[in-house]
């Protein structure tokens, strides 16, 4: 009787020593195993795939861009700006079918309806402007016939783009716009006192010569509109514009 018992604690003892070894191998095992690593998305936001571009290279587009929809009054313009180049580089034509935006990009086609009778055009914008703070469109003469405002000089108006805008731009202020040039260099100077980057655009039209005094090459358009706020604290009524 007593070689069985014997035996059968041998048989435990084992059994608790080929547990241990083993329990010993896995742990082992476990702390080769590299850590796990975080799965990376497939497509990373555009904001952060610019961030880790680097400095020496160039970002990439942005995958998708927005509709732009806006609303505001327009304006026309016709025979003090006939036959003069376009910030596009395009003769302007009165009688065509064109536009100028402070922002969106040349050559962008957008479709304006009359809010007052519904009429609708497409137009395509080939400049910039208009330069009143309270308008947001100014139309060739052509396109504000087609809405029917000629009479009036402005309407309210509902602007909209067929696709997508998602290019990227960099953005200026335009303080202010004098037919004098040492009126336009006396602000140059007094607001030079107060901001980095101010100088003076020209502007030829068919009856004068146009001195625009303009602050800042900003990357965003909220960066522009901080300095526009800026100088309506100095009682001018600045406007933001692309930088082409």
């Amino acid at each position: 009787m007593g070689r069985p018992r014997s035996s059968a604690l041998m048989t435990i003892s084992g059994l608790r020593a080929a547990v241990v070894c083993a329990l010993a191998a896995i742990s082992a095992c476990a702390g080769a195993v590299a850590p796990r690593q975080p799965v990376q998305p497939a497509i990373q936001p555009a904001a952060l795939q610019a961030v880790e571009a680097g400095p020496q290279q160039e970002s990439p587009a942005p995958e998708r861009g927005v509709l732009f929809r806006e609303t505001g009054t327009a304006s026309w313009y016709g025979k003090e700006f006939q036959g003069k180049k376009t910030a596009s580089g395009e003769v302007f034509d009165m009688h065509g079918l064109s536009a100028s935006h402070r922002t969106l990009p040349l050559g962008t086609v957008i479709r304006v309806t009359s809010l007052d009778n519904f009429k609708s055009v497409s137009v395509k914008v080939t400049n910039r402007g208009p330069f009143v703070k309270s308008r947001i469109l100014e139309l060739s003469y052509g396109a504000a016939k087609e809405l029917g405002f000629t009479a009036q000089g402005t309407a309210p108006v509902k602007i909209e783009t067929a696709e997508a805008v998602y290019d990227r731009a960099r953005y200026t202020v335009q303080a202010a716009a004098y037919t004098e040039e040492e009126s336009a260099r006396m602000l140059k100077d007094r607001l030079s006192k107060k901001f980095e980057l101010v100088y003076i655009a020209q502007l030829e039209t068919n009856i004068a010569r146009l001195y625009l005094v303009r602050i800042g090459s900003y990357a965003s358009e909220e960066r522009a509109e901080q300095t526009a706020s800026k100088l309506m604290l100095e009682g001018l009524e600045p406007v933001v514009l692309r930088k082409d």
